[in-house]
């Protein structure tokens, strides 16, 4: 019988606008490494630093990104349109990295369910997989909550991809809490390739040594000013809340982060990131934020108040339909809409939601989800090899 191996893995992930993609990707291949597979993570998103990982193996592609919020099109680091020549560039590294990697599985976060944009580099990576000797798996790892499509035909189009190539689809959550079929209609045509993998939190949390009454916190920062700036102005109404740490994420424009820095009031701390964000989460009496996914999974692991103000532009409905889960749910409260749109009353209305929400118990539910989720596709991938009669 041959000797065991250590299992490759190549992870491919895009963060496009905020920093969740890369955030969940990064927690994902640390728990690779540390169950002794050997990880090859490739991004192409804009560099962010502090993102480096002991054990795993790096590829950066040209970055690329969205401009304001609309996926509609890509641009360069510069902020410039990208053209075929920019393509094809990322295409050739992106085949010289799979070729140098060798991997016995093949991971592409969101793909074919999202980044639908990045098809020029993925189809031909697709290709290159199903004539590879031997011929990786090929998984796609997804969130819990899926935008939902309106064009018809895509989610069929996305389900044949699947069946044609895909050998599992790694579900980043726990039924208990969403399962695929809420956002993906199509989820029983490939319902025997889905494997729930718990939602990928970060470690529980070590209590900081700071402490705050309020967090705010806004993701990568991306779009998150009209929140930033509401909150400002709520501290401003709410002298009694002794203190605020408010984290507007390292994609805030410079000039909206001065602007926030000068109009705080004292007891209000602007930060661009805090690396111990669950530890303060722990200790604070509300957290106010979207309803990204990693924001979520850090909510549920420090088991605090939270209010959610989710990201719903430009036909946005992730976020929104994770919001309204976790409220049935009695694990959150979603501010209306309408909270922010009129900026010069938004931090009135804010304010009076802070007052309410400080007056309620401290949810204790969330105990019941699987939080789990890096280690669980470590399970889901190594189980997978076995299955496949690989020797690991």
């Amino acid at each position: 019988m041959a000797e065991a191996r250590q299992l490759r893995v190549m992870f491919y992930v895009q963060h496009l606008l905020g920093i969740g993609h890369l955030m969940r990707a990064r927690r994902i291949a640390l728990a690779l490494h540390a169950n002794g597979i050997q990880v090859t993570l490739v991004t192409g998103g804009l560099p962010v630093a502090g993102f480096e990982s002991s054990g795993v193996d790096q590829i950066a592609l040209p970055s690329l990104a969205v401009r304001d919020g609309n996926f509609s099109a890509l641009v360069d680091s510069d902020g410039q349109v990208v053209d075929d020549v920019f393509k094809e560039n990322r295409r050739i590294h992106l085949l010289e990295a799979y070729a140098r990697c060798r991997p016995d599985i093949v991971m592409l976060e969101a793909y074919p369910f999202g980044r639908r944009q990045l098809r020029f580099e993925l189809l031909p990576l697709i290709e290159a997989i199903q004539i590879s000797l031997p011929k990786p798996l090929l998984v796609t790892s997804i969130r819990d909550v899926l935008q939902r499509r309106s064009k018809a035909g895509r989610d069929e189009e996305t389900a044949k991809l699947i069946n044609l190539y895909f050998d599992k689809v790694l579900v980043h959550g726990d039924p208990k809490f969403a399962q695929l079929d809420d956002s993906f209609p199509m989820a029983k045509a490939i319902a025997d390739k889905i494997a729930y993998t718990g939602l990928v939190c970060g470690p529980p949390p070590q209590v900081s040594s700071e402490a705050f009454t309020i967090v705010v916190s806004a993701g990568g920062g991306a779009v998150g000013s009209d929140l930033l700036h509401a909150s400002i102005q709520a501290a401003m109404l709410l002298p009694d809340v002794e203190s605020w740490c408010v984290i507007t994420g390292p994609y805030l424009p410079q000039q909206e982060y001065d602007a926030l820095r000068s109009k705080a009031p004292a007891n209000v701390t602007i930060e661009r990131f805090r690396s111990d964000f669950t530890g303060l989460l722990a200790t604070a009496a509300l957290s106010i934020s979207q309803s990204g996914y990693n924001t979520v999974s850090d909510v549920l692991q420090a088991k605090c108040r939270a209010l959610l103000l989710p990201f719903s532009s430009h036909g946005e409905t992730e976020q929104s339909d994770r919001a309204v889960s976790l409220e049935q749910r009695g694990l959150a409260t979603v501010v209306p809409d309408d909270v922010l749109s009129t900026k010069v009353s938004s931090g009135e209305k804010l304010a009076s939601i802070i007052r309410t929400s400080l007056a309620q118990e401290t949810p204790q539910q969330s105990s019941l989800i699987n939080c789990d989720g890096a280690a669980g596709t470590a399970q889901v991938l190594l189980d997978l090899a076995k299955f496949n009669g690989l020797n690991v």
